[in-house]
């Protein structure tokens, strides 16, 4: 059973840890030098911005008081005010461009270290997991976190850096006036660690509803011609509609968590230049405090309670961000079961026998398919696998390409040296690359069918591609397209038949010239016309190769050499076609019942 489905939530299986934060600096230092640059143009941009309120207050209090006699002084400093302006911007434009570069190469190095930890999880994690949950990982929230981790490490510090500015400009102007500014920040922070639990939990209940709406939708658009045909789509849309209402539910309810800290230094900031104004004027009746002060203080309580504001949305933004970002490591840390081992060797060139040694599998725990299995086969032997459905005829096929990694027992192939190697301890780049596999899902990509029949063995010549799907009856469809070998298909192989389909993907198993050839129900959707000239096209081929052959049209394999009956968690019969019918057992009720079907 897959442990998760669209509409149920995924649940961290740990808690927010540091970690995280620190495995996301590994991508922020890959560009230190670019980071340190936009830093110090920030502090530039911002002493450039911080230090015009000072001249205004210089001006309005030393210079305008000494009338004409102060207009060349007036026009100095307005100079002035203009060069810091100008630099402000300027220097704040060319960090923007170096940040856009940082936080477009993060995204693109997340994607790319997440992407290749996809490739290499075994089947048993895209078994239990929906398509739309994963994606999701690999698009959205990478986006979104690209940003927190280039512009808002950046902007946490500078405004770490601008408050420290601007409390020095301030006690510069008046100790006292500070003073009260700074009183409103111990309830500010108080404020912060009140709502951070209920942030964090807020989010992650956003992030769990859209996973499932994000994982519905993918799979109503590749099933969409099944909900169709069952004229699915009032109910899928109902589902859709619950989905989205459950999403845009959880998003309100962060977001008003996350507002009420925006909302907080904003009555903490009115509050506080209320009391600015009233003591100032008190003080100002005792000639204390000058217009200029208050003005200039006035400007440096806007300018402290908005990196204030600041540092509360990018705390907003790393708590909501931290979600995904868990989302994204719980990802990468998803254990490569079926992996490489540590002292993995490079198979030599196989020669086609294999031993099955007292197999043990299962796909869950506590579920046992094989148990007990024994095979011995022979270099050129060809071996069908017959019996009902989840007898574990695939098992076997599973096993020996090592999608699944044993419970016990092993597997064993021979080398044209002489060797003999344990399959769990041979790479999988140099076991896969000597097997040709069919599997009964055809699958093709988008891009020409030169390119797909070319996948798996991207040096084969033109010449190679054609005469491979020659051997297949490929050859004369592909012909009579528009655009011929290099006609695009779409992904799936939008616009051609199942059986076109299966012809092209047998055609790109041939190319590979593999030692050991698999064909899982390869054959179940070529018409019979279409099948005799395959069998024809192919029979070449399978000479001097190991063959495994799964088919249920027990017509295709009479001319195997050996046929196994799997059920039962092993081999109930084994033998030719003409010894399991002599023998009137399992096979033989299959086959006279399919005989008699037809």
């Amino acid at each position: 059973m897959a442990r998760n489905k669209f509409d149920v939530d995924e649940t961290l299986e740990s808690p927010f840890q540091l970690s995280h934060l620190k495995r996301a600096f590994h991508y922020i230092g890959r560009h230190k030098f670019q980071m340190i640059a936009a830093l110090v143009l920030s502090i530039l941009a911002s002493v450039a911005s911080l230090y015009t309120p000072k001249i205004t207050s210089t001006v309005l209090d030393e210079v305008v008081p000494m009338g004409e006699a102060g207009i060349p002084l007036l026009l100095r400093w307005a100079l002035i005010f203009l060069v810091m302006v100008i630099l402000s911007i300027v220097f704040t434009q060319i960090r923007s461009r170096i940040m856009a570069f940082v936080s477009q190469q993060i995204i693109f190095d997340i994607r790319k270290d997440l992407f290749a930890h996809l490739q290499k999880l075994p089947f048993s994690y895209y078994d239990s997991r929906p398509a739309g949950k994963i994606l999701v990982r690999v698009i959205n929230y990478v986006n979104s976190v690209s940003d927190i981790l280039s512009n808002g490490i950046i902007n946490l510090i500078l405004e770490v850096i601008n408050v420290v500015v601007i409390i020095f400009f301030m006690f510069s102007v008046n100790a006292k006036l500070s003073l009260v500014v700074l009183a409103g920040l111990p309830v500010f922070i108080a404020i912060i660690l009140f709502l951070k639990p209920r942030q964090r939990k807020a989010w992650q209940q956003q992030s769990n509803k859209n996973s499932n709406y994000n994982a519905y939708l993918a799979e109503s658009i590749d099933g969409v011609r099944v909900s169709q045909l069952f004229a699915r789509q009032e109910v899928n849309c109902s589902i859709m509609k619950r989905l989205a209402l459950a999403c845009r539910k959880a998003w309100m309810r962060a977001i008003y968590i996350s507002n009420s800290v925006w909302l907080s230094s904003q009555l903490l900031t009115q509050i506080v230049l209320s009391m600015l104004y009233i003591t100032g004027v008190l003080w100002m009746g005792g000639e204390i405090v000058s217009f200029g002060v208050i003005l200039a203080m006035g400007d440096y309580v806007h300018r402290f309670w908005q990196p204030i504001t600041n540092l509360a949305n990018i705390y907003n933004s790393f708590v909501n961000n931290i979600a995904y970002l868990e989302r994204i490591f719980e990802t990468m840390d998803e254990p490569i079961d079926v992996d490489d081992a540590p002292d993995a060797k490079v198979l030599p060139a196989i020669d086609g026998k294999v031993d099955f040694n007292d197999v043990l599998f299962g796909y869950e725990e506590g579920q046992t398919v094989l148990e007990g299995f024994n095979l011995h086969v022979n270099s050129g032997e060809r071996i069908a696998l017959v019996g009902p459905t989840g007898a574990g005829k695939s098992t076997v096929i599973n096993l020996l390409c090592r999608f699944y990694n044993l419970r016990g027992g092993e597997i064993l192939l021979h080398c044209e040296d002489g060797s003999t190697h344990d399959l769990s301890k041979v790479t999988l780049h140099s076991l896969r690359t000597q097997l040709g596999i069919m599997l009964q899902d055809s699958f093709l990509f988008a891009g020409t069918i030169m390119d797909n029949i070319r996948y798996g063995r991207l040096d084969a010549t033109d010449d190679e591609v054609i005469a491979a799907s020659k051997a297949v009856c490929a050859h004369d469809f592909i012909s009579q397209l528009p655009d011929g070998y290099q006609t695009k298909v779409n992904e799936r192989g939008g616009g051609l038949s199942q059986g076109q389909r299966q012809l092209i993907a047998f055609a790109r198993t041939m190319l590979s010239d593999p030692k050991i050839l698999i064909l899982d129900e390869a054959t179940s959707s070529i018409d019979t016309r279409t099948e005799r000239l395959l069998q024809q096209g192919i029979e070449n081929i399978l000479k001097g190769r190991t063959s495994f052959i799964i088919a249920h049209r027990l017509s295709t394999i009479k001319s195997c050499d050996r046929i196994l009956y799997i059920s039962d968690r092993g081999i109930a019969e084994s033998g030719s076609h003409d010894e399991l019918m002599e023998k009137k057992g399992r096979y033989y009720d299959l086959y006279t019942a399919q005989m008699q079907a037809i």
